[in-house]
């Protein structure tokens, strides 16, 4: 390996970083930069942007935005939290898989938030220590994010294989992967969490707190507004197109136009789908059009496209440029071990804050390493680090909501609530997927 390419991978892993150290679009910026820096000092030629996974996330945002301002997302959060109470004794279990299935129908894991007070006061009244439900239901949103077919880390992998000629790698694959996968993984999580701290009432921190008065006693459901008139129709309308989706996906027949060879690409496909299901909502829900960008889930998925844009570029560019060399170096570690890749993609994933970013970054390289795909999708809930270093804002909220204190930072910073359960839960799900793949 020449001085020349270690200086380009130092300036990439700068980019990277001054990018996490701004989050946000700063990622997506910081990479361009980055990019710029190896085009005018080293003369690497830059790749394509990925164009295909911008607009299938676009598209997706575009389709959940419009339920969102139509109070759709409000509706599912409903339903999630008469499903939580329903279990009080229970909600170590049924908090995260509850969390898994809303992120997974809704393809973002912004759901949680509103979910994390009703967690909070059910596990509080029920005399469970709270740190428990919050922070497994906290990962568990994330782990969904690679089981969904809408969600933007999902098309980046659609995407990716679509980009690289491998059209019998796509939906269905990952969904009969990382589906199962992902909820094994949270499953063994939520057991494991289920005997992390001790009880609220053998809690001497937590009953020193509640004689200071410095815990607010608990409290039933506060009254709501009423839903928009439209949010069950959204809603509704929203889950047709992603269940449209996964038709495509899994039956390529519908997909095949009269007379022509192949079948259509599923990105095609679900940027059709997915507008078509934003125009048909905006229609019969009478949305404002200008409600639609300040929804907070069309700025997230803004954010995302942002940062595949600039940073996948970068790292795409970088790979190229430097194939011959970077393959055969780490080839034979990646061939005898595949799955160690997967530590890569965590790694990543702690710095990029985003599932997204990391898949379209660092997926590439698997493939030139010559891994197979069911393989590069049994590892595909690795990117979802984002926990390890607890400054994510799901994280943040998590601790905020619980009144109690049990959900925290320790005092080592990685001694925090969320490490066991997301340890767990991106593990065994690795573990689950490459079993799975074993057998395709």
């Amino acid at each position: 390996m020449t001085l020349s390419i270690v200086l380009q991978f130092v300036v990439v892993l700068a980019a990277i970083w001054m990018g996490a150290r701004s989050s946000g679009v700063g990622l997506g910026l910081w990479g361009a930069v980055g990019l710029l820096v190896l085009i005018v000092a080293f003369g690497v030629n830059p790749t394509s942007p990925p164009v295909d996974v911008m607009l299938i996330i676009l598209a997706v945002i575009m389709a959940a935005s419009v339920m969102d301002a139509a109070g759709g997302i409000d509706f599912l959060v409903r339903i999630a939290e008469r499903i939580i109470r329903a279990n009080p004794k229970y909600v170590t279990i049924v908090a995260p898989l509850t969390t898994w299935t809303f992120t997974f129908l809704a393809g973002t894991g912004h759901i949680v938030y509103p979910l994390l007070p009703v967690i909070y006061e059910t596990a509080h009244q029920s005399g469970i220590r709270p740190e428990r439900p919050m922070a497994v239901a906290t990962i568990a949103s994330q782990q969904a994010i690679t089981a969904s077919p809408v969600a933007a880390a999902t098309a980046a992998m659609i995407g990716l294989f679509a980009e690289k000629g491998m059209t019998q790698w796509g939906l269905p694959q990952i969904l009969m992967i990382c589906v199962p996968a992902t909820l094994i993984g949270v499953l063994a999580a939520a057991i494991v969490s289920m005997f992390v701290g001790k009880d609220l009432k053998d809690d001497p921190e937590y009953q020193a707190r509640l004689k200071a008065g410095l815990v607010p006693a608990p409290k039933a459901p506060e009254a709501r507004p009423p839903l928009k008139p439209s949010a069950k129709l959204s809603a509704y309308v929203f889950l047709t197109g992603v269940a449209l989706v996964v038709l495509f996906g899994f039956f390529p027949e519908l997909r095949k136009l009269p007379g022509a060879k192949a079948p259509l690409a599923m990105p095609i496909v679900i940027e059709i789908v997915m507008m078509s299901v934003a125009a048909i909502m905006l229609v019969i829900t009478r949305v404002l059009v200008d409600e639609v960008p300040k929804t907070p889930t069309l700025r997230a998925g803004v954010v995302a496209v942002i940062g595949i844009f600039g940073l996948a570029w970068l790292g795409d560019s970088f790979i190229a440029a430097h194939k011959d060399v970077i393959v055969p170096a780490i080839g034979g570690w990646a061939n005898a071990a595949p799955w160690t890749f997967a530590f890569g993609l965590f790694f990543a994933s702690v710095l990029l804050y985003s599932q997204a970013a990391t898949t379209r970054a660092l997926m590439p390289l698997g493939i030139a390493l010559g891994i197979p795909p069911q393989f590069l999708i049994a590892m595909f809930p690795s990117v979802n680090g984002y926990f390890f270093i607890p400054t994510y804002g799901s994280l943040i909220a998590a601790i905020n909501f619980d009144l109690s204190g049990t959900t925290k930072i320790g005092k080592y910073v990685l001694n925090h609530s969320f490490m066991i359960p997301g340890i767990v839960a991106t593990a065994v799900a690795v573990v689950a997927g490459l079993f799975i793949a074993s057998m395709i």
